[in-house]
């Protein structure tokens, strides 16, 4: 297989983002995307990369309680998925993250407030920019949900992005919300990147 990575160089302020690629977002999983696993392989690429060139590689994680106001029983709009510490909360398997402590970020940890942005109510802005990162590339489940509202808030806080298109798949609760989610990244100054 053609090694496509050698045409990008990365700069000593890039870091790569994975967000929430865990197993209830897999097939089979309790709020699956459609082929949400077809981005572990791509994504491990991009993880291998990014560690051979020493670069950070951070990861963003549901972890919610059992009763949090994003469920069905709470009224909220999804299945429960993502409790803390329960097996579709983990990582998917395959995903080669090198993991560590300081490059996981939990978030929707709180029974009543929600959070699709890698951002919202973590300190995730800090411990990109202790480590010196101006931009990201990013790549996950969901396109529509928190790939977009953490693009989003990437790019407001002053990042450059970079959107791993091949390493996303979208919930499209309404059809062809995947595909709009994506132009609105690409509008609000995420520059496309596949393969």
């Amino acid at each position: 297989m053609k090694d496509t990575f050698n045409e990008i160089a990365l700069q000593p302020d890039d870091a790569l983002l994975v967000v929430d690629v865990q197993r209830d977002f897999l097939p089979g999983g309790a709020l699956a995307v459609l082929d949400g696993d077809a981005v572990v392989a791509p994504l491990s690429v991009w993880i291998r990369r990014f560690v051979a060139a020493g670069r950070p590689v951070f990861a963003t994680r549901d972890w919610h309680p059992a009763d949090h106001c994003s469920f069905a029983p709470q009224g909220g709009p999804w299945p429960p998925h993502c409790i803390a510490a329960s097996p579709g909360a983990e990582l998917a398997p395959g995903l080669e993250l090198p993991v560590a402590a300081a490059s996981i970020v939990s978030k929707a940890t709180q029974r009543a407030a929600d959070a699709y942005s890698g951002f919202e109510g973590t300190d995730l802005d800090a411990r990109l920019r202790a480590s010196g990162v101006r931009r990201l590339f990013v790549g996950g489940l969901a396109t529509d949900y928190c790939v977009l509202n953490t693009v989003q808030d990437a790019l407001r806080l002053g990042y450059r992005v970079v959107l791993l298109v091949d390493c996303i798949r979208a919930v499209d609760v309404q059809a062809g919300d995947g595909a709009r989610a994506t132009v609105a990244m690409l509008a609000a100054g995420a520059v496309a990147r596949r393969g």
